[in-house]
């Protein structure tokens, strides 16, 4: 990417904020001019004083007079320039808050349109894509900063001097602009010389972050092993090769701004020498006075030069934080496809033909899927780990789209359909389930925000959380983070029930939950099954031995099918899956310990 790419880039979020690019585009002009005030009045004052001061003596009234001028001129002029300085900054400050907000909007909006599959792949871990987003804001918004309160004001400054410059000498004119480009190529091969490294930079803080990151949500797992040794010495050897990284920045900027600096003086000498040979060979309008105002005006004129490298190195960060961030923005093919269809009546009868999956990083999950999952009835998925059950889910609530193959929804392709419309129509419950920021109320509602609060309350109270809930010291208005996580398990269950579609997909929906917790869910779970598509998958077996259908899966295959009894007759995975549960259960002696009276009933 470069600037001209990057302004273009940036130009629709500007757009909007036109009048405040022509307040400051005024302002800056205005202040330009004011900028050339000292060197003017230098001029004239010099030469002033210097006519008084002749043979017959000193006049005072005379240089009063003088020294009262210039000191309104100058007074005056410093009074308007900070107002001037105060309105551009103002306005250009205004310009770029609000070109932040739109960016860091932008983004949010895209992101939360886009195909999961974009969040699942390689570089796109969520400590990356956070550095990514933030550094892009950040630079961006610097960037419009840079140009409108930083470089047109500067530039326009110079310019103006320079033309000062010409219309009093042309051979001074003349000097100046040949100093200019050798100033202006070296910070231009500074920056090209930075660039490798500062594009690293970016990466360093990526990692960074995404370790961070990764240490936060993993802290218990680290403790528990006694790894805070390892985890630190990872962050160590980033953090060495970012400040080996910035040492080098540092080291070749600080070279090249002793080349400019010796320039920038180089240019300074030459222009006193060729102003004073002038005025001593009495060249036309050249005077003591103009030595000092072709001085002031080439300060000027490399004064933004000076900055230019601080505006480069922004500019710089820019375009590689760019690059990041409007690959994010600009995404192409990652918005989540959706169809137009909008049925009447949704049933839930779902069928699978045909379908392979491959996961964003190459893992291939699913082969030759075929299955028929009947409105009405309760349908299990079974199979050890990484058999595929979940990602099968995930195909049917279109969170990603098969290889090849097809699946049908009431007879018509998941493609068709309306994505929205669809998932308003089904009820996710996962093993982890995310509970936002904010009350418990808040988070129940969130699976209907239109709900009363008798809704929500009988919502809680059929995933058995309400008690719960009631005895804390704010009750609903708790906050639902500081809940443990079985109680934030139900928290995501209430939500399902508020919402109450009439297709749910529950995958491993009381894995955090104690057996007391479990069976009073499995009752309420039970009752909002009826006369509904359900789909469920568990590793308990309490879960799934009532089911209408299971289909048994290995290695990301259908091994078999059918209800519980002729899958357990058959023998297989499914009957693997039964009889390794009741051994961990130790069902025997568990079955031993229920019946105390030895008459074959276990429970009272």
């Amino acid at each position: 990417m470069n600037l001209i790419t990057l302004m273009r880039k940036i130009a629709p979020y500007v757009r909007p904020y036109k009048w405040l690019v022509v307040a400051t585009l005024a302002l800056t002009l205005i202040g330009s001019l004011i900028a050339q005030v000292n060197a003017v009045v230098l001029d004239r004052t010099v030469d002033a004083i210097n006519a008084l001061i002749v043979p017959e003596g000193f006049e005072w009234s005379k240089a009063a007079h003088i020294l009262t001028v210039i000191s309104i001129i100058l007074l005056g002029k410093e009074v308007l320039a900070a107002i001037i300085r105060y309105a551009q900054n103002y306005y250009g400050e205004r310009m770029r808050i609000f070109v932040s907000k739109d960016l860091s909007q932008a983004v949010v909006d895209r992101i939360l349109n886009y195909r999961m599959a974009f969040f699942s792949r390689s570089g796109n871990e969520t400590g990356k894509l956070q550095t990514r987003i933030d550094q892009g804001v950040g630079s961006l918004s610097v960037t419009v900063q840079s140009v409108f309160i930083d470089l047109l004001p500067l530039f326009t400054s110079a310019l103006l001097a320079l033309i000062l410059m010409f219309a009093a000498n042309i051979y001074v004119g003349l000097t100046a602009l040949f100093i200019v480009p050798i100033y202006i190529w070296i910070t231009i091969a500074q920056a090209h010389r930075l660039k490798g490294w500062r594009a690293n930079m970016r990466m360093f803080r990526e990692m960074k972050s995404n370790g961070i990151v990764g240490i936060i949500e993993s802290m218990n797992v680290i403790k528990s092993f006694n790894r805070e040794n390892i985890e630190s010495q990872k962050q160590w050897d980033i953090q060495t090769q970012f400040t080996d990284n910035q040492m080098k920045v540092r080291k070749t900027s600080f070279y090249f701004d002793g080349m400019k600096s010796l320039v920038q003086q180089v240019g300074t000498v030459l222009i006193i020498i060729l102003t004073a040979y002038l005025v001593l060979i009495e060249y036309p309008g050249m005077t003591i006075g103009k030595i000092m105002y072709h001085v002031m005006l080439f300060a000027n004129v490399t004064a933004p030069i000076t900055q230019l490298q601080r505006i480069f190195d922004s500019l710089n960060d820019a375009l590689i934080y760019a690059e990041g961030f409007f690959d994010i923005l600009d995404a192409k093919g990652e918005t989540e496809p959706s169809g137009t269809y909008r049925p009447a009546e949704v049933k839930g009868n779902f069928e699978i033909r045909g379908v392979d999956f491959t996961y964003p990083n190459g893992t291939k999950a699913l082969h030759n899927i075929n299955m028929n999952i009947e409105s009405g009835c309760i349908t299990a998925f079974v199979g050890l780990s990484g058999a595929g059950k979940s990602t099968i889910v995930n195909l049917l609530d279109k969170f990603y789209e098969p290889d090849c193959g097809q699946i049908l929804l009431d007879g018509v392709d998941l493609r068709d359909y309306d994505t929205l419309f669809l998932r308003d129509h089904i009820g996710l419950v996962l093993q982890k389930n995310h509970i936002f920021e904010g009350t418990i109320e808040e988070n129940i509602r969130y699976g209907k925000p239109e709900a009363t609060d008798a809704e929500v309350i009988e919502a809680a109270q059929k995933a058995y959380i309400y008690d719960q809930v009631m005895k804390l010291p704010k009750g609903m208005q708790s906050k639902a983070t500081a809940l443990s996580g079985g109680q934030q398990q139900r928290i995501a269950i209430a939500r399902m029930f508020l919402k109450n579609p009439p297709i749910i997909f529950l995958d491993e929906p009381t894995a955090s939950l104690d057996a007391v917790a479990t069976e009073q869910i499995k009752a309420s779970i039970d009752a909002i099954k009826r006369d509904r598509t359900v789909i469920i998958i568990s590793h308990s077996i309490s879960q799934i031995i009532d089911s209408d259908m299971i289909y048994a899966l290995r290695d990301g295959r259908v091994e078999q099918s059918g209800n519980p009894d002729e899958l357990y007759q058959k023998g297989g995975v499914y009957k693997d899956i039964v009889d390794a549960s009741a051994r961990s259960l130790n069902i025997d002696k568990l079955a031993h310990t229920l019946d105390r009276n030895g008459d074959g009933q276990l429970f009272d």
